[in-house]
Order: structure tokens, then C-alpha cells, then sequence
């Protein structure tokens, strides 16, 4: 086996567990977080939870699948490390950049832009004139 197959091995051996690990941490403890995002609704929360968690596999495995090509062989053992640790190192910015910007946007979906709990008005039916115009309440 040479040292670019050794490489691709390594980065699958390593990626593959990473991702299915992050999965399961954010799942886990997500659901406290998107509990309060969506004002304490539980199945909202977890079926948004659990389908946070199937695209993070999704882009996750296909960002890890469409980056495992390396651009010129491997040619030594120090060369695997080197390929290694910058594969793994742009996978891993890329999808702590992703995590951050879900968390930005749910904890915004439970504020105004004033930082205060949004609450919801119900809609009011004014009644409607002679010609189909909604009244001013």
C-alpha cells in the first residue's frame, strides 16, 4: 500500500467517526437549545432536532467524500500527517462555521432584533365593506 492510499484510509478512518460523533453530541444536546428556540414546543423541537441532525450527515459525509482526492501523490510518511491534518482541519472550520450560523440563526428565531422574546399576535378579522376592502379597526 503506498502513502496516498494510506492517507486516503487514514482521512476516512478518522472523518467517518468524527462526523457520526459531532451527530450524536449535537443531537443529544441540541434539544435543550431548540426547546427554548421554539418556546418550549417538544415535538417541534425534536423533529427539527432530528432533522438537523440528518442534513449534518448529508453535508457532512459529502463534504468529507467530495475533499478526499488530494491534488499530487503522497510520497512519505511525514507527507500522510501533512495531508492528513489539512484535510481533517479544513473538514472540521468548515463545519464549525456551519454549526455556528445554525445556532446564530435558532437563537434569533426566539428574539426580536432588540433582544426581546418575540410574541406572536393573533390575527384580527375587521370585517369586510361593501367592496371586499378589509375595515380599519
Amino acid at each position: 500500500m503506498n502513502h496516498t492510499v494510506i492517507t486516503y484510509v487514514g482521512y476516512l478512518i478518522i472523518a467517518i467517526p468524527l462526523t457520526i460523533w459531532v451527530a450524536r453530541t449535537l443531537h443529544k444536546n441540541g434539544r435543550v437549545f431548540l426547546l427554548k428556540s421554539m418556546k418550549g414546543d417538544e415535538s417541534l423541537a425534536d423533529s427539527v432536532n432530528h432533522l438537523l441532525v440528518v442534513g449534518f450527515y448529508l453535508v457532512n459525509l459529502g463534504f468529507v467524500s467530495l475533499y478526499l482526492k488530494l491534488d499530487q501523490a503522497v510520497q512519505q510518511i511525514s507527507g500522510v500527517f501533512e495531508a492528513l491534518s489539512a484535510k481533517l482541519g479544513v473538514v472540521m472550520l468548515v463545519l464549525g462555521g456551519m454549526h455556528f450560523f445554525n445556532i446564530w440563526l435558532f437563537s434569533r428565531m426566539g428574539k426580536n432584533g432588540d433582544g426581546q422574546p418575540r410574541h406572536a399576535k393573533p390575527p384580527v378579522y375587521a370585517g369586510w365593506n361593501k367592496d371586499d376592502q378589509p375595515q380599519k379597526p
